[in-house]
């Protein structure tokens, strides 16, 4: 079938990858692509029961993207993931197969299989890895070079190193790593994984909802017809044109979502401001997910900790334990121990556990100054509001106005006035916060803790302190 010549500085349309589809007007295609995105969304929908409308038009959009990899420079996974079997996942990868250039189903397949597919002259393929969870699950074996085929390959340009034997000698070589990665399997997965991965929670069907029964024979006419359309289309999209993010996204979730808005964008009509509400969606419910055992450590920790200046690493342990819902008093078959949180808490930076005073009784513990740095990095507080600049606290200035006021430094002039009722309080504040003073006062050996009072600041409220113990 002959082919009328593009226009002048248009891309020429490719081929038709069957007799199914033939397009010659690549103008015309240009501006179809919202309509061939809607008929992906409508084909699939027939087969596949989202969990929401944001779902179901990532997984269109990530689609789309697996029919020009060259253009991105990091590709999403797309994961889709249920606590049970039989919610539908791998139909999503069936119905999947249909609409991306050279499927493989990799179920049981060997590492050497899948690099050698992915440097294939004939193209990248797009892996469609069902049971993800024999490789990541408790079932795994030795599986370490998929994971790290599936880890590394999302970003473009990665290879695997791998060493060959040419008679006797060993050679290096390196494989192309980088490809469109679809999965499904049971439960979550690793943490390196679900962080570049647009995350689809499959559940079972209601009884009220129906789909089309899905049979290759009967579907796939119409599949690759939608294939053929997606990829003459995607050949459309310009290159180093990238999108803007919503400021909801960004970091990490910003290198999934930039191939897929740059589809949205390219389509035009709707599916711009559509893509970046359904990412905004699907990253904040990715947020609320089930987070690490380190996360989830660091904020029970902070809720252990209350307003509390310091605590001993005995009562940290017991209140952990406590905690309702909590794994921490069956972490691997046992509660928690001082060992285990001092390590665990060492990742995270300078934390250590330190000889820590409440009242006349000192032990290990930790503080509220060493750990609020790692607090704000990776479990902000987003109920409160920023901090205004500091005041000094009442007890110092009543600190600096009697040691201003006497020369001899009597701690009796440092009393609070009677009608001030937050002085004891504010005393037993400071002590708590700091209770090496009485013990700096003693010894004449100022803690690094007290550099940024002054050695007044620190005599005197030791001097009121101890007077009043």
């Amino acid at each position: 079938m002959a082919h009328s010549s593009p226009p002048s500085g248009e891309p020429a349309a490719s081929a038709c990858v069957t007799d199914a589809t033939c397009v010659a007007d690549v103008t015309a295609v240009r501006g179809a692509g919202a309509e061939i995105l809607d008929d992906v969304e409508a084909f699939l929908d027939r087969f596949i029961a989202y969990p929401s409308s944001a779902a179901r038009a990532a997984h269109v959009l990530w689609i789309a993207h697996t029919h020009h990899m060259d253009l991105w420079e990091s590709t999403p996974r797309i994961a889709f993931l249920s606590p049970e079997p039989g919610s539908g996942k791998s139909r999503a990868l069936e119905v999947t197969d249909l609409l991306v250039p050279n499927p493989i189903h990799a179920i049981n397949v060997s590492p050497a299989y899948l690099f050698r597919k992915i440097g294939d002259e004939a193209g990248a393929p797009t892996i469609l890895h069902d049971e993800i969870d024999t490789v990541f699950g408790p079932r795994a074996k030795d599986a370490e070079d998929v994971r790290g085929l599936l880890n590394a390959g999302h970003r473009k340009g990665a290879v695997a190193g791998r060493c060959k034997v040419v008679g006797k000698t060993v050679l290096t070589e390196e494989l192309p790593a980088y490809c469109a990665v679809a999965l499904a399997g049971l439960d979550d997965l690793p943490d390196t994984l679900m962080s570049r991965s647009v995350v689809v929670r499959m559940r079972r069907r209601a009884p009220s909802e129906t789909v089309e029964p899905f049979r290759h024979r009967l579907h796939a006419a119409d599949g690759h017809a939608l294939r053929d359309r997606l990829a003459v289309w995607a050949a459309t999209i310009p290159a180093g044109v990238w999108p803007a993010m919503p400021v909801e996204i960004a970091d990490r979730n910003a290198d999934i979502w930039e191939a897929l808005l740059a589809v949205a964008d390219a389509a035009g009509d709707d599916w711009p401001e559509r893509a970046r509400c359904d990412a905004v969606t699907l990253v904040t419910d990715s947020r609320g997910s089930t987070p690490s055992i380190g996360i989830r450590l660091l904020e029970d920790l902070r809720a252990v900790f209350g307003d509390r200046e310091a605590m001993f690493t005995e009562g940290i342990l017991s209140m952990l334990i406590e905690m309702d819902e909590a794994p921490w008093g069956d972490l691997r078959g046992k509660p928690i121990d001082a060992r285990w949180l001092a390590r665990r808490l060492a990742r995270y930076g300078d934390i250590s556990p330190k000889t820590v005073r409440q009242g006349a009784k000192t032990a290990k513990g930790y503080l509220r100054t060493d750990l609020a740095d790692t607090w704000a990095r990776y479990v902000p507080d987003t109920s409160v509001a920023p901090a205004e600049p500091s005041q000094p606290s009442r007890a110092t200035q009543h600190i600096e106005n009697a040691t201003a006021e006497q020369e001899d430094d009597d701690p009796a002039a440092l009393d609070a006035p009677a009608e001030d009722p937050d002085w004891e309080a504010e005393v037993e504040r400071l002590t708590a916060k700091f209770p090496e003073i009485v013990n700096w006062q003693r010894n004449g050996n100022a803690d690094d803790a007290f550099a940024g009072y002054t050695d007044a600041d620190l005599e005197a409220l030791a001097a009121t302190v101890e007077e009043r113990a």
